[in-house]
């Protein structure tokens, strides 16, 4: 009986053969290495810093894409009220979208795995609790929780990057709970407890890298969210503030021009936040599908 080479195809082949082989994946993932690009090297490629208020002019305000400003620098996609270039503004504004996106979901994840070990390794009284506190987290919308922090700690990327892993780790602990509650009633784990091993050396040598799997896997698809959490959070009002622009805030800026015909404000900043969420979202889902051992 022969077996398949797929079979014979180490994890890592396997899911780069499966996003080449289709080519909307492909596409994404592609896309998502630009977006990240950009994002990476924005101090470098960015034609503008829109940080930097000393390079930044009034007289150039809400110039339309492809036009020159006052000193003769063409604009590719216009600028904003504040004489931003929107093409700097963008890259920048993937910067910061995506550091908090990565930021707030390995916090969370960190949180809420240690939360779930904890919670399937010692069970009763400890699990009792830690569970009905995630029930209690886990049954308030992600967005009125988020508002509500914010709203008491404050503006800042940080006070964002807080909030959302306060409002996402409780998906993790309830994850890693359950992968953990499998792996406690297998062999290799009643063997290490007759052994006499040490009860977090267990925990960390056999119950966490053996359970996390799952775990890792809607992480990677739970960066989209988070993403969309700080863009609704910034377009809101609440989320980072004016002097570090993320995506979000950019679509806010621009909102109040949409109807005076300035679409430029809002529409390209939205359109690279959709291109951004959708190939997270398309590369996180195979990412899923190629690690689950029944597809």
């Amino acid at each position: 009986m022969s077996i398949a080479p797929e079979a014979m195809t180490p994890l890592r082949a396997r899911v780069l053969h499966r996003i080449r082989s289709r080519p909307t994946v492909r596409g994404a993932a592609i896309l998502l290495g630009i977006l990240v690009a950009l994002a990476v090297l924005a101090p470098v490629i960015a034609p503008q810093n829109p940080h930097d208020l000393a390079s930044l002019s009034v007289m150039d305000n809400r110039l339309a894409p492809g036009a020159q400003g006052m000193s003769g620098t063409t604009y590719w996609l216009g600028t904003d009220a504040q004489g931003r270039d929107m093409l700097s503004a963008i890259f920048y504004g993937l910067r910061t979208s995506l550091m908090v996106g990565l930021s707030a979901t390995l916090g969370a994840l960190l949180v809420g795995v240690a939360a779930g070990l904890v919670a399937a390794q010692f069970g009763g009284v400890v699990d009792t609790v830690i569970m009905r506190f995630v029930d209690f987290m886990l049954g308030f919308p992600s967005i009125l929780v988020a508002l509500v922090l914010l709203a008491s700690i404050g503006r800042g990327v940080d006070k964002v990057i807080i909030a959302i892993v306060l409002v996402q780790w409780a998906q993790y602990a309830r994850l890693m709970r359950a992968s953990a509650l499998v792996e406690r009633r297998k062999e290799y784990i009643e063997a290490a407890v007759n052994f006499g091993l040490p009860t977090l050396y267990i925990m960390r040598a056999h119950l966490l890298p053996n359970a996390i799997g799952s775990v890792l896997v809607v992480a990677s698809i739970s960066i989209a969210g988070a993403i969309t959490l700080e863009a609704t959070l910034s377009f809101l009002g609440v989320g980072v503030p004016v002097t570090q622009p993320s995506l979000g805030l950019l679509i806010a800026n621009g909102f109040e021009f949409l109807l005076s015909g300035e679409y430029w404000i809002a529409v390209f900043p939205g359109i690279a936040l959709v291109l951004l969420i959708m190939s997270l979202n398309l590369v996180g889902d195979r990412l899923r599908r190629s690690l689950n051992v029944r597809s």
